[in-house]
Order: structure tokens, then C-alpha cells, then sequence
């Protein structure tokens, strides 16, 4: 696709919604847009790696990632890593991901 249709927003939003993967072809600016984001990462939880590190951070996003997919943690920054919700999400879905949980929420 031509740069021009990766920088539209409502064309990445409908491929996120069949495929997250679509945000790997995001734009920075897109990669950042919390919706779109959020839409990617309810479909497949493990592009998260290639949001913005703001959205990394950011809870809910982190939350919907993991439902998807438990091995999101692994791109939570360590605060979110030791956020007992946050980890109890992710290792239901995957409860190997356990392992990239804070050290305090191991023991």
C-alpha cells in the first residue's frame, strides 16, 4: 500500500480489526494513536510491541493485550509488571508468562 493510505487512520483501523498485525505497517504517529492501538491490540496481544512506549505503559491497552495474548507482559514496562491485575490477566491466558512478573509478585 502507498505511504498515504498507511497514514489513514480509519484504513488501519479496519485492518487492525481483522488483523493487529496491520500496526506493524503503522506510521510513528499511528503507533501512538491510543484507539488504534487498542483496536490492534485486541486482536492479537503481542503487537504491543510496536506501539509507542507511552502506550506500553498505559494499563488498559496493557490489559487488552494481555487478555489476547498473556505474553504482552513481556513488553510491560516493570512498573506494570508488578501490577497484581495486570499479571493475573496475563498468566490466565498464559500462565507461563509468570516468569516475567516482578520478583515481589513471584515469591
Amino acid at each position: 500500500a502507498s505511504p498515504e493510505l498507511k497514514s489513514d487512520r480509519e484504513i488501519l483501523l479496519a485492518a487492525a480489526r481483522q488483523d493487529g498485525r496491520a500496526l506493524i505497517c503503522a506510521p510513528p504517529e499511528l503507533r501512538g494513536d491510543r484507539g488504534v492501538v487498542l483496536c490492534a491490540v485486541r486482536e492479537n496481544g503481542l503487537v504491543l510491541m510496536h506501539a509507542s512506549p507511552e502506550l506500553k505503559s498505559d494499563r488498559e491497552i496493557l490489559l487488552a493485550a494481555a487478555r489476547q495474548d498473556g505474553r504482552a507482559l513481556i513488553c510491560a514496562p516493570p512498573e506494570l509488571r508488578g501490577d497484581r491485575g495486570v499479571v493475573l490477566c496475563a498468566v490466565r491466558e498464559n500462565g507461563l508468562v509468570l516468569m516475567h512478573a516482578s520478583p515481589e509478585l513471584k515469591s
